[in-house]
């Protein structure tokens, strides 16, 4: 019989400050791009996407069984497009003070505010890719900090 799942018990490892970002970029054609950056006829595709990775942090532990829920203290979801390439660059970044870490917070931010830009360009160019998402640093608890190289 396999191990029943469970949440790993973190109730007696110290509250400390905690901070993770995270990025990923959505590639499509330059205009493509250049609509997301311009604003539809729904409203600000960037600003939604904002919003809608601020509003994932939140929610993360609703979305990953193994999550803890988490107080976090801020957070920030940052685009950068270059609509000449026909991309827009997504970082998170989501602080706590807690007894775990927030990687899992930021990258879902990321990707669901990436979701939320490949909603919107979708109508323009259905060959968008989202791409790379992945940790760029973390500090906090007793693991330390990693920065990706």
């Amino acid at each position: 019989m396999t191990e029943a799942s469970k949440m790993v018990e973190v109730g007696a490892k110290e509250v400390t400050a905690r901070e993770a970002t995270s990025e990923c970029t959505i590639h499509m054609t330059p205009a493509a791009c250049a609509e997301l950056v311009k604003g539809t006829t729904k409203g600000n595709p960037l600003e939604a996407a904002k919003v809608a990775g601020l509003l994932a942090a939140k929610r993360t532990p609703d979305l990953l069984p193994f999550c803890h829920p988490i107080a976090i203290t801020g957070a920030a979801i940052e685009l950068e497009p270059d609509p000449n390439a026909g991309t827009i660059r997504v970082r998170a970044t989501v602080k706590a003070n807690d007894r775990t870490g927030v990687e899992m917070e930021a990258l879902t931010a990321t990707a669901v505010a990436a979701l939320s830009l490949y909603d919107t360009a979708k109508a323009f160019d259905r060959a968008a890719e989202i791409t790379g998402l992945h940790l760029l640093s973390k500090s906090g608890g007793k693991s330390g900090s990693y920065r990706r190289n």
